[in-house]
């Protein structure tokens, strides 16, 4: 059963009390080094690999934004492991991410303790600064978000996040809640044994269970399935045709950046960028022949592409959208196209370590109507 300390903090100091959480983290050697979003001198906010509290000061985990998802920096920090033991905070869509990675052995979680946090979503970087230079803060945002209310100023959270049904944080050892927790309350969970003991050796002591949690968690993924399955639907009505896609993906310029920024696109080698797509001048010519080509060719091609790539592993982030220089909504395409290759596996991106990859393993019995194999 999961086990719970309370830390409790006024007006203004959530980040002082989660600071001086982190630091009894680090001096009491619970863990080497911890990875976690702080602010920056330019007023955003940003993961930060720190190993000492004295550099804890600008420490602000349930900042709303995400300017590049943790599974990436994890992976960076992790594939060839230092043997250091490392606190990483991660929100879900992190998490599952950095799960499909370690499956695709390019990530280790061997030293790692993985603190989670329940997460009201995210804005867009430039939204964020904006209403950061305007003076707004991580615990006006949660006082909102609480009450129901994430637009201010009109920015509101990222649409991955509306339709994200995983507010809470799942293969983690510890996680931080804030859902039923109560004002003026965060409720720090010990959700494995090492997260236990990494909390026992911080000096954290445990109490009751909370009450209301689970209801405050279910209330808020209900609603946020019900958003996605409008979404969905919407979506599929709308770009169900090749003419229909090809308008959505009209703007692409190939620049590539939802390929860097996306957390589960693996290949050490991107097709796009080998002599592969290189093509000679005659060739263009050809196939403008009696009609005109748009340019940068390919486009619709290379998101169809990373459709099947990826369609196993998206977790529904988001930053393919969020790194788009047009403003291309991509999240819907591979949100939609992951939903049914993983529904046909019976699949769920980042749900557990131990469930293995499709295609990564054979089952003879499975897809006997398409293979029409005698059983």
């Amino acid at each position: 059963m999961a086990k719970f300390s309370k830390l409790a903090f006024n007006k203004g100091e959530l980040n002082n009390q989660l600071s001086a959480f982190f630091a009894d983290l680090l001096e009491k050697n619970a863990v080497d080094a911890l990875l976690a979003p702080m602010a920056q001198p330019k007023k955003g906010v940003m993961q930060t690999l720190v190993t000492s509290k004295q550099n804890l000061s600008g420490v602000d985990p349930f900042a709303p934004v995400v300017p590049v998802n943790g599974a990436r920096l994890a992976s960076s920090l992790t594939s060839n492991p230092s043997g250091k033991k490392i606190g990483m905070v991660l929100r879900s869509c992190e998490v599952r991410a950095l799960v499909e990675l370690v499956k695709l052995k390019q990530a280790n979680l061997e030293d790692v303790v993985l603190i989670g946090l329940d997460c009201y979503g995210r804005y867009e970087n430039t939204d964020f600064l904006k209403l950061r230079a305007a003076g707004a803060t991580t615990e006006d945002f949660l006082e909102n978000a609480q009450a129901g209310k994430t637009e201010t100023d009109g920015c509101d959270v990222a649409g991955a996040c509306k339709i994200c049904e995983f507010p809470t944080t799942d293969n983690v050892d510890i996680r931080l809640c804030i859902f039923g927790a109560g004002q003026g309350t965060l409720l720090i969970e010990a959700v494995t044994e090492k997260g236990e003991e990494a909390l026992q050796t911080a000096g954290r002591k445990f109490g009751d269970s909370p009450a209301g949690r689970a209801e405050a968690v279910k209330k808020i993924t209900d609603a946020r399935v019900a958003a996605k399955n409008a979404a969905f639907a919407e979506y599929r009505n709308s770009t169900n045709t090749f003419d229909a896609l090809n308008e959505r993906l009209a703007a692409c310029i190939n620049c590539y950046n939802c390929r860097v920024a996306c957390p589960v696109c693996y290949c050490k080698e991107c097709v796009f960028v080998t002599d592969t797509f290189r093509h000679k001048g005659e060739q263009y010519i050809g196939w403008a022949s009696g009609k005109a080509l748009k340019m940068p060719a390919d486009t619709t091609f290379y998101h169809m592409t990373r459709i099947t790539h990826i369609a196993a592993f998206c977790v529904g982030c988001g930053q393919c959208t969020s790194a788009c220089p047009n403003d291309i909504d991509l999240m819907p395409i591979f949100r939609t196209s992951a939903e049914k290759a993983q529904g046909r596996f019976e699949y769920l991106a980042g749900r557990s370590l131990d469930e293995p990859q499709p295609l990564s393993i054979f089952d003879h019995d499975e897809l006997v109507e398409v293979t029409g194999q005698v059983k």
